[in-house]
């Protein structure tokens, strides 16, 4: 029939409609790329240490050193006493990218746990310092998560961690709390490294290191049913999305952070 031809001489059409529609779809335009730390001071940036209130940086635990945020610990007395702590940016963002390069220090403090050693990572859709409940170790985030060698085995960078918060894979939920990298190299302590992360309006997420693609996934949301979520139950109650503060993270073990810029999307 002659609908029957038509509509078959279409259809190679159709389907490269519906290929060029998800690009379309995913178009965003960015603004200019602009540093978030002055490389001088921590001015705009917010601490939160667990057992500390916002604001209070304990044993100035961030310090600007050699024009970056170093994660310090000469002032703890020789223990870490599980004082986790987190550096925010003042401003939330929801659809932007983010650049920096870090080094990873040495050493850790001896009480440091042992998965926390060459460990760190850069919090993102994160509820504000002020959110934070007094003992809170972690904010309700997602972490871009860095890690350093430790030991003479592989341990690559760049996993997602989701604390307070649930990732989709290809639409299916990680059940995982970390989900490791695939594809990221084990980088040695010492070695200035580029982090790069993307946040799309439309929720896909994409991780980098040294420029190349190590995580992408989508569907960040505040998990209540997750095992942190717990500490932070009085932020459940009023909150029903993620925020979008980034945080610098101190887990115990030294760590150096410079070039910090964002470019907004839209």
């Amino acid at each position: 029939m002659p609908s029957c031809r038509l509509a078959a001489a279409l259809a190679p059409l159709a389907a490269l409609a519906l290929l060029a529609a998800p690009a379309h779809a995913q178009a965003v335009k960015a603004g200019k790329w602009t540093p978030i730390f002055d490389g001088r001071s921590l001015d705009g940036w917010t601490p939160k240490i667990a057992g500390y209130p916002a604001g209070e940086n304990y044993a100035q635990t961030f310090v600007v050193q050699d024009g970056a945020i170093t994660v310090s610990y000469a002032g703890y007395d020789g223990k870490f006493g599980g004082k986790f702590g987190h550096l925010f940016y003042k401003t939330p963002f929801q659809a932007y990218r983010l650049r920096l390069n870090y080094k990873v220090l040495d050493p850790a403090l001896p009480d440091t746990p042992a998965w926390a050693r060459s460990n760190s990572g850069v919090m993102f859709a994160s509820q504000s310092p002020q959110s934070m409940s007094l003992g809170q170790p972690f904010p309700m985030s997602v972490e871009f998560q860095i890690l350093g060698r430790d030991g003479a085995g592989p341990r690559p960078t760049g996993a997602v961690c989701t604390p307070g918060t649930s990732i989709t894979f290809d639409g299916v939920k990680a059940k995982e709390h970390c989900v490791p990298s695939t594809t990221a190299p084990t980088i040695a302590n010492g070695t200035w490294t580029s982090l790069e992360l993307e946040v799309l309006p439309s929720g896909q997420v994409t991780q980098k290191i040294n420029g190349a693609v190590v995580h992408r996934y989508a569907g960040v949301a505040l998990d209540p049913t997750d095992s942190f979520a717990a500490v932070a139950r009085p932020y459940f109650e009023t909150h029903k999305a993620t925020e979008g503060y980034i945080a610098l993270q101190s887990e115990g073990h030294p760590i150096t952070f410079k070039d910090i810029e964002v470019q907004e999307l839209r």
